[in-house]
């Protein structure tokens, strides 16, 4: 067992109306970039690919290496206003492996303080259950939405929409398609 913090600072783009908050990174050994969703197997980017470019391969380095473009991906989010980060800053990983049934969240992010830097963050979404969970809790509400489903909450004295995405992870029995779908309503 292990305890990390979290290896990337938050990326938050002045334009930023959209936070994307999932719980926490892979094991180093299995990213493919230096950023958010980094894991090859990992289906975010192919899903946002597919949603802005109608290309599940759009955000793919196209030398064969098997990773993301992190430059492509920076200027598409910063394009898009949309920022990223985790729900846990602190975790006990029990497992040597990206499972979130394996992490303990030993400190949780302060969401607050990363939308109080967000002045035009109106939107608030997290991708999975793990990460639904630890906001439910950081925030102080009872209840999570449904998978897909969006609420409308108070952090920091704003009034947020919440979405809970399904995971993007291949672990989570959804077809990219279905995901690409889910995804959708956030534009």
């Amino acid at each position: 067992m292990t305890i990390e913090t979290h290896p990337l600072v938050p990326f938050l783009p002045e334009n930023a109306t959209i936070l994307f908050l999932g719980s926490f990174p892979p094991p180093r050994a299995r990213w493919s970039m230096d950023f958010f969703y980094p894991n090859w197997i990992n289906d975010f980017w192919r899903i946002q690919g597919l949603i802005h470019f109608g290309d599940k391969t759009y955000f793919e380095k196209k030398d064969g290496s098997k990773a993301f473009d992190k430059d492509r991906i920076v200027a598409f989010c910063i394009e898009k206003g949309y920022a990223f980060f985790d729900t846990a800053t602190k975790v006990l990983r029990k497992k040597d492996n990206a499972s979130d049934n394996f992490l303990e969240i030993l400190e949780p992010t302060d969401v607050s303080s990363l939308l109080a830097r967000l002045p035009h963050c109106k939107t608030v979404v997290t991708t999975g259950g793990k990460a639904s969970e630890e906001l439910a809790s950081i925030i102080g509400v009872d209840s999570v939405p449904g998978p897909t489903e969006m609420m409308e909450v108070s952090i920091a004295g704003r009034r947020i929409r919440w979405f809970r995405m399904p995971s993007s992870s291949r672990a989570y029995p959804l077809p990219l398609e279905k995901k690409k779908e889910a995804y959708m309503q956030l534009l």
